[in-house]
């Protein structure tokens, strides 16, 4: 097992009660793929044996960044309905005249799975050159057993073939597909029978679903959460987006991992959260992109202690982005978050958002995943618009290339 020794660097450990957790003239040491020790260069015990050191030149260090929902694979681009919410179409109503998610679903189903991997690897290493270490990518665009199962397939490739970790999360219940028409509960019933062949394969990690006025009821989604809740897989929910549904209260109740968008998330909500421990994933990306007005409760958030994570929300429709720096510095421009909670909101909390106990913070025994920073202090991860100043990687205690 190899010991590198990482030396002489302001390390944003984002762990104990110091603001960031910040370490000036820091050291860490690191066996294997994990961290063992941390703490100021000067307390490095005498004698200590490595294999390599690195002089970091006061570089900031922080764990590598966590986009905790992402829906990366899918086939073609919506820039044409950007188009026409320029000229004062809604999402709704683009959705409801057939295009948004089914016109995403069209174009993913006729791809091949070497198509999809290729594009979906493309757009996963511009993420990673921003510092992120791991990954949650949803399926969602294909809606039907056959596609879905692509799609997933494509997702676990992803984390086989790079240097990153992936988290599948099956979306199914995302929309209804052209062939359900006026059967959305016969498609629920169908996504209920899908689940535990794709579990069988290893291919999910977890379950999601779009609760909102224009895809499923939360009757519908209890169903897709019961199915889950019999294989053992942990929940999550698009929840209370466009509208408040009481999403947020049925996924509390089965202790989802998260809740994202939240825009309408109601008081009720907050308060069933708090009890069950859910992360709010907020993502202003899709917030700009939509051009919406209606903002989280953040203050609601923050009073009742839940948990804020931020992430991409990588989507052809309704968030095409690829810098989640960029979405840091939405988070405090936008929501409010002060660039240090945007910062915990893509590493500590995004980790929780995913049920991973290893990672997040600069800790020992946690995975040694950290992203070495060309800038001064922390807050500029949240500050620049534009700039990637992330200088080098490493990843299991390995170092890869940006």
């Amino acid at each position: 097992m190899t010991t590198t020794l990482w030396r002489n660097a302001r390390l944003t450990t984002l762990s104990g009660a110091s603001p960031w957790g910040l370490i000036e003239q820091g050291a860490l040491v690191v066996e294997g793929e994990r961290i063992s020790w941390v703490g100021p260069e000067s307390q490095i015990r005498a004698g200590i044996a490595v294999d390599q050191e690195h002089d970091l030149a006061g570089a900031v260090v922080t764990p590598g960044l966590i986009d905790c929902h992402t829906h990366l694979v899918y086939g073609g681009d919506r820039s044409h309905e950007f188009e026409l919410r320029l000229g004062g179409a809604s999402y709704e109503q683009i959705a409801r005249a057939g295009g948004g998610i089914r016109s995403t679903v069209a174009a993913t189903r006729a791809a091949g799975e070497q198509t999809l991997f290729e594009a979906a690897r493309k757009r996963a290493r511009a993420l990673m050159s921003e510092g992120v270490t791991t990954l949650e990518i949803k399926s969602g665009y294909g809606l039907s057993a056959e596609h879905e199962a692509r799609c997933l397939s494509v997702a676990r490739k992803l984390g086989h073939e790079l240097d990153l970790t992936v988290r599948t999360t099956c979306l199914s219940a995302h929309a209804l597909p052209p062939e359900f028409e006026g059967r959305s509960d016969d498609y629920i019933d169908a996504v209920c029978a899908w689940l535990p062949e794709l579990e069988a394969r290893r291919l999910v990690d977890a379950v999601d679903a779009f609760c909102d006025r224009i895809a499923f009821s939360v009757a519908q989604t209890r169903r897709v959460f019961e199915a889950a809740r019999g294989l053992g897989l942990p929940v999550k929910l698009h929840a209370e987006q466009l509208s408040a549904q009481g999403g947020a209260r049925l996924a509390a109740e089965f202790g989802a991992l998260s809740c994202d968008h939240l825009e309408h998330l109601s008081e009720d909500g907050v308060r069933a959260m708090a009890q069950a421990g859910s992360v709010a994933v907020l993502l202003p990306g899709a917030f700009y992109f939509l051009r919406e007005t209606r903002l989280p409760p953040i203050a609601s958030l923050r009073a009742a202690g839940i948990p804020i994570a931020i992430a991409t929300d990588h989507n052809p429709g309704t968030s095409p982005t690829l810098s989640p720096l960029l979405m840091l510095n939405m988070a405090c421009t936008l929501f409010g978050l002060t660039p240090e909670e945007a910062v915990r909101g893509m590493t500590v909390t995004a980790a929780r958002a995913l049920g991973l106990a290893d990672r997040g913070t600069l800790s020992p025994g946690h995975r040694a995943d950290f992203a070495i920073w060309d800038i001064d202090h922390p807050t500029e991860l949240a500050y620049w618009i534009g700039h990637r100043p992330c200088r080098r990687v490493v990843f299991g205690g390995r170092e890869r290339s940006v």
